[in-house]
């Protein structure tokens, strides 16, 4: 119920998780479906990119109007630092303060004055203002830093590197905001290099106990996580898609006009198969580059039916392999009977 900057600094974090979520899945997934001309109904969902920008901004944000509170000469306190959020953020769709000079939240009762409440994607949150210029300017005294250097303990010196006097820096130390957010980019920077695959984890109850299921609880995780429009843009869309080439190379036994060996464009060797197999148009399309299947059970039919065909190649080839093993053998006591058959003929 009490949140104060450790809670905002983790929120926004979990903002920006969000954000690669739906860059990676709601949005680059429709943006393929237009990329590879396939026809596609656009379905609307909730970018928070406009909340990130209210914590993260440069210029306007929370975090830089942090800073800027703790780094300007004068008299500096938490109420400060809400006013100036006052001024900048009063107008922002997503702020809510009673300090604001936005009519709608003078008669919030529910909002103290030294609060200010932020609607994230999962909800709205409100904070407490006081401590956060102490938390966020706290910094480690260059004093401080030299004198545990100096000590004699090897492990209590290569934990305060700073404090050597060679490597001595005026520069006045990062704030903790700017540093976690320096961590965020470097996160989101690592992520969006990489394929990642979600796991959501729905809590069924706040007791953290077993055999209890919270229906208001769930829906309201289901809702704010964007699974809703995940699902949507899912069954709307083709669970399954793969660039030509490595799906015509993992079927092309299914059909006896692509195997053993294609001659021409995998996207027409592609077309065949799926002809072949009589697979309805509906559950698939031809995209610019790649096959798109609708439905998994089609995947699953194509997939039983190469394990079928898989199992019949190994027949066969354990025939042909015994075949030629026993001709093999019955070609050689074949020439052995000849051989003595002509040197008894010889001696008879």
């Amino acid at each position: 119920q009490d949140n104060s900057f450790e809670q905002f600094i983790i929120n926004y974090c979990n903002e920006k998780l969000q954000q690669i979520f739906i860059e990676l899945t709601l949005k680059e997934e429709q943006e393929e479906y237009i990329r590879e001309g396939i026809e596609w109904t656009h379905i609307e969902y909730f970018n928070n990119a406009i909340i990130c920008d209210l914590i993260e901004n440069n210029q306007t944000g929370i975090l830089a109007m942090l800073d800027e509170e703790c780094l300007r000469p004068g008299t500096v306190t938490d109420d400060t630092f809400l006013e100036k959020l006052n001024q900048v953020c009063a107008t922002h769709q997503h702020f809510e303060s009673r300090m604001s000079k936005c009519s709608r939240f003078l008669n919030d009762t529910s909002l103290p004055h030294s609060c200010f409440r932020i609607q994230h994607y999962a909800g709205k949150v409100m904070y407490q203002v006081e401590g956060f210029v102490d938390k966020n300017n706290d910094l480690l005294y260059r004093d401080l830093s030299q004198a545990m250097w100096k000590a004699n303990h090897s492990l209590i010196k290569a934990l305060f590197p700073e404090g050597n006097p060679a490597k001595i820096n005026l520069k006045r130390p990062p704030t903790a905001g700017s540093q976690f957010k320096a961590s965020v980019a470097t996160l989101m920077k690592n992520l969006q290099t990489k394929n990642p695959n979600y796991i959501r984890c729905i809590k069924p109850n706040d007791k953290k106990a077993a055999h209890i299921f919270n229906e208001a609880l769930v829906c309201h995780q289901i809702r704010y996580l964007g699974l809703l429009e995940n699902v949507r843009v899912r069954r709307a869309g083709y669970a399954f898609r793969q660039p030509y080439e490595p799906c015509l190379e993992r079927y092309k036994m299914l059909c006896k006009q692509t195997w053993p060996h294609w001659r021409g464009p995998a996207r027409a060797g592609v077309e065949v198969l799926f002809n072949e197999l009589g697979i309805p148009e509906e559950e698939f399309s031809f995209g610019r580059s790649k096959i798109f299947i609708r439905n998994p059970r089609t995947l699953f039919k194509l997939e039983d039916l190469r394990k079928q065909r898989l199992e019949d190649l190994a027949t066969l080839i354990g025939k042909i392999y015994r075949g030629w093993k026993c001709r093999t053998r019955f070609l050689l006591m074949k020439k052995c009977q000849i051989v003595i058959a002509s040197w008894y003929r010889r001696y008879s």
